[in-house]
């Protein structure tokens, strides 16, 4: 049964379309099956993973609103055991249409489940939001990942999607757990990067990844050519990191 891991932070531009895409490639490149959902109406886990939207039938839009069968929306990567559940900027609406639905919180479970036995890992990219689609893909995880950018207002906002999550434990998920915080575009140069990392290190202890992802110009390119920064450019220390991070959840999930 594949581990779900929902890739969630209401704040934008916090690095998790970047997390999302890049661990999914270092998991399926240490020969886990990976399938990376792209849950976020921006659709850029699908182009960042060169997907070009003109060439694909049907995306997560389609199986959470026109009951399309999961297995037609999944689409294979550049990377072998990476497949990929794309998204639209259609899934702007489906929010809306999603409320007039019966048990509108647990569609995504729903459609998942006929596949989720058929990987190792389960990768939801959330939307910047904290709205029905986040709900449902926290509904549908096993456990959330949250990307905390080591900025100055990088805590501000993490309460709101604590307090989600325990209302989504309370009310629909009991077992959901938090997988891990992990701080993104770090720069250890600026004495306001390491405050960030001691604040959060505090706040949440051992729910803090060892692995933390700097800034990094590959990184920032990769996606540009549609492709994860391993296939772009294995030596870069972006793509080092993803990959020690990807170590890291498969040693933690082996521990569990």
């Amino acid at each position: 049964m594949g581990k779900i891991i929902a890739l969630a932070n209401q704040k934008g531009g916090v690095g998790k379309t970047t997390t999302s895409m890049n661990l999914a490639a270092s998991l399926a490149t240490l020969e886990k099956k990976v399938l990376l959902i792209d849950a976020d109406p921006q659709a850029n886990s699908s182009s960042g993973l060169g997907i070009d939207p003109k060439e694909i039938d049907y995306t997560i839009y389609d199986i959470l609103i026109n009951k399309v069968d999961v297995r037609e929306a999944i689409y294979t990567t550049d990377i072998e055991g990476l497949d990929i559940i794309p998204a639209h900027v259609d899934l702007v609406g489906a929010e809306i249409e999603l409320l007039k639905q019966k048990g509108r919180e647990r569609v995504l479970k729903e459609v998942l489940s006929p596949v989720t036995a058929d990987y190792d890992y389960v990768l939801i990219d959330c939307s910047p939001s904290l709205g029905l689609i986040t709900v449902n893909a926290l509904t549908a995880a096993h456990s959330v990942a949250i990307p905390v950018q080591c900025e100055y207002f990088a805590l501000e906002g993490i309460s709101k999607l604590l307090n989600t999550i325990k209302i989504v434990k309370q009310k629909l998920n009991p077992t959901l757990e938090i997988e891990g915080f992990l701080l993104t575009m770090y720069d250890s140069r600026l004495r306001l990067a390491n405050q960030i990392y001691d604040e959060v290190k505090r706040h949440f202890q051992d729910l803090v990844f060892k692995t933390i992802i700097p800034r990094n110009v590959k990184l920032s390119e990769a996606p540009s050519h549609g492709l994860p920064a391993i296939l772009y450019d294995a030596d870069s220390i972006g793509a080092k990191a993803h990959l020690a991070l990807a170590k890291e959840v498969i040693n933690k999930n082996k521990s569990e």
